[in-house]
């Protein structure tokens, strides 16, 4: 328990043969993948096999995912993945709408130096949805003010993505993971769930070895203004 503060999940639950990027899971009792482990006839034991592609649900990207030599998601510095965060709000911004040099330049003080920056487009609600990819997007000069001028090592969106839809070159992906190094979490939930704009982030992919990107189950540490609130009565 972590006195003062709570815990708010920003990760989208993942449903087997429900996810756009293919979750399956098969479930076996034990001793008929290996024979060698007992199991009596009235005892539920069970082993699952799961099939998962590395950009279902909630999950992060990793320079990997755009360069052969990049790092991956056993490599990437745990010290980049937890640590402080902040959430920019751009819900008033339309599907194929831009967020601008301007428009990011705009939230100033919030952002600090190496920050985990979260951008809130309202687009969770449309996760595995028909109109999953209908979103704002970043600019590229957005994306390099972040990485160069704020040195921020990973940037989440609660939509799908954050480039221009229908593009071939991905000129945000390469900011991010090809030229600068840097991590992009795609898919998150609902960061209207957070009562306060600078918060701690821990994201947590599976350490596997060559992985360009990963599901990860995401959580945001903040003050407990109720349970302060609560003590002090």
């Amino acid at each position: 328990m972590l006195k003062g503060k709570r815990i708010v999940d920003l990760s989208h639950e993942m449903v087997p043969g429900q996810e756009e990027y293919g979750l399956e899971v098969e479930s076996r009792f034990i001793d008929e993948l290996y024979p060698q482990y007992k199991r009596r006839p009235d005892v539920w034991y069970i082993l699952q096999t799961i099939r998962m592609s590395s950009h279902v649900g909630t999950h992060i990207e990793f320079p990997r995912h755009f360069d052969p030599n990049g790092l991956d998601s056993a490599s990437f510095p745990l010290e980049r993945l937890i640590g402080p965060a902040c959430v920019l709000d751009f819900r008033d911004k339309a599907d194929n709408e831009a967020i601008s040099l301007e428009d990011v330049k705009a939230a100033g003080d919030l952002i600090h130096r190496r920050d985990i920056v979260f951008l809130r487009t309202g687009r969770y609600v449309s996760h595995n949805t028909p109109v999953a990819h209908n979103r704002p997007y970043l600019t590229p000069e957005a994306t390099l003010w972040l990485v160069e001028e704020k040195d921020v090592r990973v940037i989440g969106v609660d939509a799908t993505g954050i480039e221009v839809k229908g593009t071939d070159y991905h000129p945000v992906h390469t900011i991010l993971l090809k030229e600068h190094g840097c991590a992009l979490i795609e898919a998150v939930g609902d960061l209207g769930q957070l009562r306060h704009k600078r918060f701690e982030a821990w994201v947590l992919p599976l350490r596997i070895r060559g992985l360009d990107a990963c599901p990860i189950r995401l959580l945001a540490i903040e003050d407990d203004d109720e349970a302060e609130a609560s003590n002090g009565c």
